[in-house]
């Protein structure tokens, strides 16, 4: 998976030029999809942490 950051510069050109902000190929679709990656990532890290606490308190790791 690659990695990309949201370019406001080319999504300002983007807008201006006609194409759409939303859809398959929206403007906004990268920036969606890296807001909605991160916050699943961050869940995941304080699930993952909170369980480790959780079973070292009963006993269990």
């Amino acid at each position: 998976m690659r990695n990309q950051s949201f370019n406001f510069d080319e999504a300002l050109k983007q807008l201006q030029s006609g194409k759409k902000l939303l859809g398959t190929d929206g403007i906004l679709t990268p920036l969606i999809k890296q807001l909605t990656e991160a916050a699943l990532q961050a869940e995941i890290e304080h699930y993952l942490s909170t369980t480790s606490i959780d079973t070292r308190k009963n006993g269990y790791s």
